[in-house]
């Protein structure tokens, strides 16, 4: 066995698209086909070198991920940005794309196609106790960031400070202002409706924000415990009585050794994406040093005032307002003006020596707002130019240039 990787001694990185009709834009369930004109078979999970491709749940999404763990996340711009261009170009064939953003603006998700390939049953259990057919499973793409650990002393700290880190993020990250053809209402729509997609097992999802829980033993007997019991009724053959089942904002993975953080919307292109994952892993070394405020400082934050900011970032992303005390001391605020997130982000890469060079992927999402924002400015009171703008979006995917206000 090789050893166990420790803190920040790697990164695994996921990033989902859709796919997409080249002219109407309309989703196009064909995830397996794309993977067979990539392997020659239709393969659930294939290996291109640093980069592997996989389905997810829903037919029309594939999923681009590091091929292991990444030593470094300073290369996987261009490796994910090669791997965009792949695709597309199989793509083409079939007259469709890769769509980006974290949720499709006029998808009907009652439409949806399931993966029907190997996995299925664990999809179609998850279609059974769940209906799949809503916008919390169908029209969601994310990028997923796994953080490892060894021990229990490792997992403690990134635990902590992962809890507190999370409802900042939509404040970077947001990009699903719009849907069933409208502006919803909240920035992070992906997020609003993920966070109910699983409200007939609550213990799935919890408050989204996990527990203030340190140890593999009491992470076992209060979380998973619990939601295997809750599950159990629905799912009598234990098709889902696996880590997997864990729906919060960031699941602990024992079995793989590592945190995956599951809040982040998709972005415009990897270079955002990349930025956006590195400002999260300097803010997180920051914290697990204890910079800013000690450990047991960090472990006593409760769950819920996190909770409750993370529903205020969903829906007003970087301007919402930060009146919570405890934890800008977190981030070593000590101003008596309240920030808004915008601002905390920009007094932690401050603080880190991380000040985004001007016209850089994080100084346009810190400029002109998150994605979201840029959507909607754009928008306007004219929806008519929703597949314009979309259209544009699929090209900045393309081009891996940054979508602008």
């Amino acid at each position: 066995m090789s050893d166990p990787l420790h803190l920040f001694d790697a990164f695994g990185v996921e990033l989902e698209y859709m796919i997409v009709d080249a002219q109407s834009l309309d989703v196009r369930p064909i995830a397996d086909l794309l993977l067979k004109e990539a392997a020659g078979e239709i393969l659930s999970e294939i290996e291109l070198g640093e980069i592997a491709w996989s389905n997810e749940l829903a037919l029309h999404v594939i999923e681009l991920k590091t091929n292991g763990p990444a030593p470094s996340l300073d290369p996987l711009t261009d490796y994910f940005q090669q791997h965009v261009k792949q695709a597309n170009d199989f793509l083409a064939t079939f007259g469709a794309r890769l769509l980006p953003t974290a949720m499709h603006p006029w998808m009907d998700p009652h439409a949806v196609q399931l993966w029907p390939h190997d996995y299925n049953p664990i999809y179609e259990a998850y279609n059974r106790i769940f209906d799949c057919r809503g916008h919390g499973w169908a029209n969601l793409q994310s990028v997923h960031l796994n953080l490892p650990f060894a021990g229990d002393e490792e997992f403690g700290r990134l635990h902590a400070a992962i809890r507190l880190i999370m409802p900042l993020l939509p404040a970077l990250a947001a990009s699903s202002p719009i849907c069933d053809g409208k502006p919803s209402g909240f920035l992070d729509t992906r997020m609003e409706v993920y966070r109910t997609n699983s409200q007939r097992i609550p213990s799935l999802t919890a408050a989204v924000v996990p527990e203030p829980i340190f140890t593999e033993g009491d992470y076992q007997r209060e979380i998973f415990a619990k939601m295997y019991a809750d599950i159990e009724p629905h799912d009598p053959e234990g098709m889902l009585q696996f880590p997997f089942l864990n729906a919060r904002g960031a699941i602990a993975r024992f079995d793989r050794g590592a945190i995956e953080i599951r809040v982040l919307d998709i972005q415009e292109c990897p270079a955002a994406d990349l930025a956006i994952l590195q400002a999260i892993v300097a803010t997180l070394k920051a914290l697990v040093s204890e910079k800013w405020s000690p450990l047991a400082e960090q472990q006593l934050v409760a769950t819920m005032p996190l909770s409750q900011l993370f529903l205020e970032t969903i829906r007003t992303s970087d301007a919402t307002p930060i009146e919570d005390g405890v934890l800008l001391r977190q981030f070593g605020w000590n101003d008596r003006h309240r920030p808004t997130a915008k601002e905390l982000w920009r007094h932690i890469l401050a603080e880190l020596n991380m000040t985004p060079a001007k016209e850089s992927p994080l100084d346009v999402i810190l400029s002109e707002g998150p994605l979201a924002r840029r959507i909607l400015h754009r928008v306007g009171h004219d929806l008519t130019q929703l597949k314009s703008i979309y259209g544009e979006l699929a090209e900045c995917l393309s081009s891996g240039t940054m979508f602008r206000a």
